[in-house]
């Protein structure tokens, strides 16, 4: 009989702690539903203590999301206790989740306490989390730099105050492979009450040992596994939970261990999480990237044609990779457009689908023939829109001679509060005169910190995908967009995070 193993996902907690990644409370309960479709066991839901807006967004998903566990993060300190109750205790399944250092330098240097205070400070925390909750969760931050001595002293400690999930946490990407089962196993071996609750892995990628680290913990003992969609987190990320789950999946004879998981529901949430996070996925990510399935070289082409597993160990379909053949056009009516978008799984209010449809019209007056993957991206980018206080009406680029040069000109015409403002720069290309426009009609002082285009599908009339992050007044936020003119499309996706900053301060 396999063993099941608990999937826990963070990415509405760990994974929006990426730079310009910050939900709004409508998104967030969109991605939570969806995670629910996909199976996991327990959705981290986020930080309450936070802020008002993530309290109210946990609170949300509590009430609307029902199948699986809901936790939430709270350190070990009674007001962070109480916040975080309140958001969760509508849930049908709630799990307050506790934090406290483990390490040396985190407990002296961080806390300025020494590991007695701290282990007191931990006990206490878990006792006064189980007045609320019969689940409680307890992580010994930075475990993997513990003293073991120590570590397995909290761990017998916080089980014996009532909690019953212990996660141990690679808070910084530390450990390796080897080192981190034999902790798992060597703490099994000398606290034997982890046999009577559930021992978690929670594991970083900055040494891209997450999911290898990960797959060790469960190898020698973890029965929980904490993890993001398409290993997004704080730094370099967490462990990526399509690739735990398919790595146990596609060698189930090795491992003997199954999950939850309804495995077609991974790229749909996958894609869904990017959009609205607006964090590309790079296409050779293991499982979900763009080219996971794509064949280039003949010999891979001929053995793909005479049986697909010379060279596939993962049947597309099996993660929802199937290419449906969607074709519309600028002729096409709404009937058929709604029909498509219900054949691709969305349910949409009328109000959200005419301005999906308005959409769609200005992207297929300018390509001959509108994909699947066109019309989930304009869909995915619409729904992760915020109110605009600037909206795009239209743009001119032309180069003009100045000064015994060659300079992109940039007219361009934004529309706030009914009134329509124009203005025009010049810049060093055609992007950097438009992002000029924008910032002259907003008055931000707007530091770009990253930005790319990339194609959709292939030939000349692909539709481009820009993303954006920009840092205004120290505060980091993202923008996405959709454009077959990838100038537009820029400027589409600069002005979004720009909606986003101003969403944020109102």
């Amino acid at each position: 009989m396999p063993r099941k193993l608990l999937i826990f996902d963070t990415t509405l907690r760990d994974g929006e702690q990426v730079p310009g990644a910050k939900l709004n409370i409508d998104q967030k309960l969109v991605v939570a539903k969806q995670l629910e479709r996909l199976g996991v066991d327990v959705i981290e839901a986020g930080f309450p203590v936070s802020s008002p807006g993530d309290a109210k967004a946990v609170n949300l998903v509590a009430r609307q999301v029902r199948k699986p566990i809901i936790a939430g993060l709270a350190r070990a300190l009674k007001k962070d206790i109480d916040i975080l109750w309140e958001a969760i205790k509508d849930a049908d399944r709630p799990r307050i989740h506790v934090f406290l250092a483990a390490s040396d330098v985190h407990i002296e240097k961080k806390l300025r306490l020494n590991r007695e205070q701290a282990l007191e400070m931990a006990v206490e925390a878990v006792k006064y989390a189980k007045k609320y909750c019969p689940n409680v969760e307890f992580s010994p931050e930075d475990a993997t730099r513990a003293d073991f001595d120590y570590l397995c002293q909290v761990v017998e400690e916080t089980i014996k105050a009532g909690a019953t999930v212990i996660n141990i946490p690679d808070t910084v990407g530390y450990t390796i492979p080897e080192e981190f089962g034999r902790l798992i196993r060597k703490l099994r071996e000398r606290v034997p009450t982890t046999d009577k609750i559930i021992l978690s892995v929670h594991c970083h990628n900055d040494l891209g040992l997450a999911t290898a680290n990960s797959i060790a913990a469960i190898v020698n003992g973890a029965t929980q596994v904490e993890c993001t969609i398409n290993g997004i987190g704080e730094r370099a990320g967490n462990a990526a939970l399509e690739e735990i789950v398919m790595i146990l999946k596609t060698r189930p004879q090795y491992f003997n261990i199954e999950t939850n998981i309804v495995t077609p529901e991974i790229i749909p949430t996958s894609r869904l999480v990017s959009r609205m996070m607006n964090l590309p996925i790079q296409p050779n990510k293991a499982i979900v990237g763009a080219n996971a399935f794509a064949h280039s070289s003949g010999v891979h082409q001929d053995g793909i044609l005479k049986d697909r597993r010379t060279y596939e160990i993962i049947r597309p379909e099996d993660v929802g990779a199937q290419q449906h053949l969607l074709v519309l056009t600028a002729r096409s009516g709404r009937k058929a457009v709604r029909q498509k978008l219900t054949d691709l799984g969305y349910d949409l209010s009328d109000e959200t689908f005419e301005k999906i449809y308005k959409r769609f019209l200005s992207v297929a007056d300018r390509k001959k023939e509108i994909t699947a993957a066109d019309l989930k991206s304009i869909v995915e980018v619409e729904l992760s829109k915020v109110e605009e206080l600037y909206s795009f009406v239209k743009m001119v680029v032309t180069t003009q001679a100045m000064s015994g040069s060659d300079l992109p000109l940039a007219v361009l015409t934004l529309r706030k509060n009914g009134e329509e403002i124009t203005q025009a720069s010049v810049g060093n290309g055609p992007v950097d005169a438009v992002f000029k426009c924008i910032n002259g009609i907003t008055n931000l002082n707007v530091n770009l910190l990253d930005y790319r285009v990339e194609s959709l599908s292939g030939g000349t009339e692909a539709l481009g995908e820009s993303t954006v992050k920009i840092e205004i007044n120290g505060e980091v936020v993202s923008g996405c967009a959709t454009s077959p003119d990838v100038i537009e499309a820029s400027a589409r996706a600069y002005l979004n995070a720009i909606n986003r900053y101003f969403s944020l301060h109102k």
